[in-house]
């Protein structure tokens, strides 16, 4: 295990691994389902890297270690009056990490957290520093903003942000076929829009946030407790607990939980309404699809559940998001719709997810890379158009494969 604090320490580290012949394998938080991380090597952290070094707040630009965990960050610039303009649900990971592996938001005119990289500062498989932007080093620049950590350390980051700004936030019920029907013209209504669906059962749980002007007003702490941990995780692991001990009653706890879920409005500081807590583990595959095989994908994917009577006992999730350059981002060059699929922990998935995944398949599905999925790079080759321009920059990189593993054997190629 190595734990770095400098650029420079990275540099010796990897050049210490090279000359010995061994692997390393960067490691964040630990969020993603994927096999990313493990190796027989050395696993570098970056735990010790978590600073803000520069906030250019003319700029709205701020230049950050790559370890420093999102939850952290939000409240950095928060003191400074910025604001990332997009984030996930989750806000747990580092920015390494989430970058790496193309963690997303939602809301169709805005990209994924990759995207808003404007520079990074990457050290190679050669013990090279490459800092690179779109004005240097562009080709790297756009390989290095989701690189699965198959190019090298990523040590710093410059991000765009914007200024801090409010939203409200809407829970409502609605019933899921108009909603499917209506995706597009929901997303374009809203800064960001998502709906959660169980199965076997006809009804959406979208999620509305919208930009206000006027001050945050978050929700006293024993109501927030209520809200945020009662009802939506104990509540729910209760109800998953009850599913995974008899899979018979789960169409009948599907329903109780979403007439329970109710409508509600917060309005809060931006990242506080994007990220929730998360406490019931489970398991999750999600792909990037164009926006018009949504519909498809997931009336598919739920006729599956009901013909095969597989225990599902977690809602699907549905996102959307703009295209970016990023040469591996899921959302490479193309508006994508996002859908996630979950299972309970200690739940049988393997067969649900198989299933949901042949489905995306056939309209050219890319999986999101830190969550479970079955593709080779054989098949994830023709997905996207800017493979072989990645492959280039890894062989840069990484001529003697420092950073390889089992996993990016077959996701990249060895």
């Amino acid at each position: 295990m190595a734990r770095p604090a400098s650029v420079d320490e990275v540099v010796a580290e990897i050049q210490r691994v090279r000359a010995a012949g061994g692997t390393l394998r960067p490691v964040g938080s630990g969020h993603s389902f994927t096999a990313l991380v493990p190796t027989d090597g050395v696993l570098l952290s970056l735990d010790r890297m978590t600073s803000v070094l520069e906030v250019d707040r003319a700029r709205r630009r701020a230049r950050v270690q790559a370890g420093i965990p999102l939850h952290e960050l939000n409240d950095a610039l928060a003191a400074h009056g910025l604001a990332l303009e997009n984030l996930g649900d989750i806000d747990r990971q580092t920015v390494a990490g989430a970058i790496a592996t193309g963690t997303h938001g939602t809301g169709a005119t805005f990209g994924n957290l990759a995207s808003m990289v404007e520079a990074l500062t990457l050290v190679t498989g050669t013990g090279e520093v490459i800092r690179c932007s779109t004005a240097h080093e562009p080709d790297v620049w756009r390989a290095a903003r989701v690189s699965l950590g198959a190019l090298g350390v990523v040590c710093e980051v410059e991000l765009r942000c914007v200024e801090a700004f409010t939203l409200q936030g809407t829970d409502a019920p609605a019933p899921l076929p108009t909603t499917v029907a209506r995706l597009d013209e929901l997303a374009a209504g809203a800064d960001h829009f998502e709906f959660f669906c169980f199965p076997h059962v006809e009804t959406a749980l979208t999620r509305t946030n919208r930009r206000v002007d006027v001050p945050a007003a978050p929700p006293p702490a024993w109501r927030a407790w209520v809200d945020d941990i009662l009802l939506t995780n104990r509540v729910f692991e209760a109800a998953c607990l009850a599913g995974r001990a008899r899979p018979g009653l789960i169409p009948a706890l599907n329903r109780g939980l979403t007439k329970a879920a109710g409508s509600s409005e917060r309005v809060d500081r931006s990242d506080r309404i994007f990220a929730s807590p998360r406490l019931v583990r489970f398991v999750e595959m999600e792909y990037a699809l164009p926006r018009a095989a949504l519909p498809d994908v997931l009336e598919r994917s739920r006729a599956w559940i009901e013909r095969s009577g597989f225990p599902v006992n977690f809602p699907m999730e549905v996102r959307v998001g703009a295209g970016d350059d990023a040469f591996l981002s899921p959302a490479h060059d193309r508006d994508t719709a996002y859908l996630a699929v979950h299972v309970y922990r200690g739940m049988s998935w393997e067969p649900y997810f198989r299933a949901v995944e042949h489905i995306c398949d056939e309209h050219e599905g890319r999986p999101h890379w830190g969550k479970r999925h079955f593709q080779t790079a054989e098949r994830l080759a023709p997905r996207f158009p800017a493979w072989e321009r990645f492959a280039e920059v890894r062989e840069r990189c990484d001529p003697s494969r420092i950073f390889a593993n089992a996993h990016l054997d077959r996701v990249l190629g060895a």
